[in-house]
């Protein structure tokens, strides 16, 4: 008879931790060496677009990494997701542009810190800091062949420097986020858009299909050469992080509204699942919808991503929402699939619990079924490599306030069962999970108000201080997990 065990389980071996990114925390944006990066000029724009925030002190984790690394031991984290600040190893971006010894030994540091500890690092290559160097000399994205070699050099300097301590890559962070709001609605850095009255310069209708491409080959070539060059030596995986919602039809009883949520999410994810886990087109829907607007990916580009293939799917989830076809769709939010996105559905019932930003509901059913239509999909082992939420009103609450975060407790809590719900009922291989984030940090154009971090970061004095969720994520993870032994027995059990 098989052991009594929770309903739903995680596998021991089970990886988990916190995500953070360079931009976000590190600070330091002139010193050693480091080059600007579009989001240093983003940041200081006038007027604003980023609230008055920048990201030239941040957390200042330049100077106190070993102090937030001592709290990923006293939160018990098994591995730490960080990012790399491409214009801090190679500060003019370039393919012939010197290296900046200064900025691989910072990284070097970091990487040794953390195995010190016992803490596994997964190194992001890229999340959204593209040196202002390339940027300056070609239109950076926006130059499908010229982007994609200089970052293919850079990721093999971070091969060669990191490689026989890192054993777990990603690539390009979120890359839909970098090609719609830096290229479409303008909001993020380099705040292009036809559509936007800040915004001076961009073609909205095309650039955002444009700049995909670029990343999609970008990746695909750091995944070829990574495959060809340094697997077999340094025995490391490699993968992506998506970013996108679910969707459920606003009108259960309305085909349209069943076509326009899959079509959304083939607008989110489809375009770069699956010519990065599938080797094939954009999905239909978007290439009928766009026409010549998407770049083509030619014979040779298809060849290329079949030798870059991904040993895992890195999912960004966070919430989700209910779609409505649109039947009088606005040019300038195209990009959606001709689809209104909306967060109650016809009888007026909300997706989930709202949280401390506008647009974050707690949704942890459709979390599963993100997970296992994924899954399902693209066949590729799951890391959850962002999840978390900033909690109601945490943004006006002092820190005896804010470390009593009970709602994000709540928002871990479910949607780690739901994790282990898609793993044990539906046959999902997820295989670990990273809490954004570990401190509260620069978010972007939303600035320092909205806090997303399992500790409290005081930005007068830059005093870390955890709030309960840290501390209790060990916890509500461990209570999931069961040996490989108890596993094989419950899917005996279950035959």
């Amino acid at each position: 008879m098989a052991p009594h065990l929770p309903s739903a389980s995680l596998p021991s071996d089970f990886e988990w931790g916190f995500a953070t990114a360079s931009y976000q925390i590190e600070g330091a944006v002139a010193k050693d060496g480091r080059g600007k990066s579009i989001w240093d000029n983003f940041c200081h724009l006038e007027p604003s677009r980023t609230k008055g925030a920048n990201g030239d002190v941040a957390c200042d984790h330049y100077h106190r990494f070993e102090e937030d690394f001592d709290l990923l031991s006293k939160y018990g984290a098994k591995a730490y997701r960080l990012s790399l600040s491409w214009s801090r190893i190679i500060p003019l971006g370039g393919r012939s542009d010197p290296i900046n010894e200064q900025g691989v030994a910072f990284y070097n540091r970091l990487i040794d810190a953390l195995l010190a500890r016992g803490i596994v690092p997964w190194i992001t290559l890229y999340h959204w800091d593209l040196p202002q160097g390339i940027h300056d000399r070609y239109g950076g994205w926006l130059d499908v062949e010229e982007s994609q070699l200089d970052f293919e050099r850079y990721a093999k300097v971070c091969y060669e420097r990191f490689g026989d301590r890192v054993k777990h890559w990603i690539t390009l962070n979120e890359p839909w986020i970098v090609s719609i709001f830096g290229y479409s609605t303008g909001g993020n850095a380099p705040g292009r858009s036809s559509t936007n009255p800040q915004s001076t310069e961009g073609d909205s209708a095309t650039e955002p299909w444009i700049v995909g491409k670029a990343l999609i080959m970008s990746h695909a070539r750091a995944v070829a050469l990574y495959n060809k060059e340094f697997k077999s030596l340094q025995r490391g995986k490699i993968g992506i992080s998506l970013n996108g919602d679910y969707y459920e039809p606003w009108d259960s009883q309305d085909e349209h509204d069943h076509q326009a949520a899959e079509r959304r999410m083939e607008f989110h994810i489809g375009w770069f699942a699956n010519p990065i886990c599938l080797a094939e087109d954009y999905p239909e829907c978007m290439r009928s919808q766009l026409g010549d607007r998407l770049p083509k990916l030619t014979d040779a580009d298809l060849l290329t991503l079949r030798d870059a293939e991904v040993d895992f799917y890195g999912m960004n989830y966070y919430t989700s929402q209910f779609a409505r076809h649109c039947h009088t769709p606005a040019p300038s939010e195209d990009y959606k699939g001709n689809v209104d996105e909306l967060q109650e559905n016809k009888q007026g019932l909300s997706v989930g619990e709202p949280s401390g930003v506008h647009w974050l509901r707690s949704t942890p059913a459709l979390f599963r079924k993100h997970l296992t239509r994924i899954y399902r999909k693209y066949k590729k082992p799951i890391y959850i490599t962002e999840n978390g939420c900033p909690c109601p009103g945490e943004d006006r609450m002092t820190v005896e306030e804010a470390v009593n975060d009970i709602y994000r407790i709540r928002y871990f809590q479910d949607h780690i069962n739901a994790v282990a719900l898609s793993r044990d009922e539906d046959g999902s291989d997820i295989r670990g999970y990273f809490a954004w984030s570990l401190m509260d940090n620069l978010e972007w154009s939303d600035g320092y108000g909205v806090r997303f971090g399992v500790t409290f970061t005081d930005y007068d004095t830059l005093e870390r201080t955890p709030k309960k969720s840290a501390l209790l994520l060990r916890d509500i993870i461990e209570s999931h997990m069961v040996s490989q032994s108890d596993l094989a027995g419950v899917k005996e059990s279950r035959i």
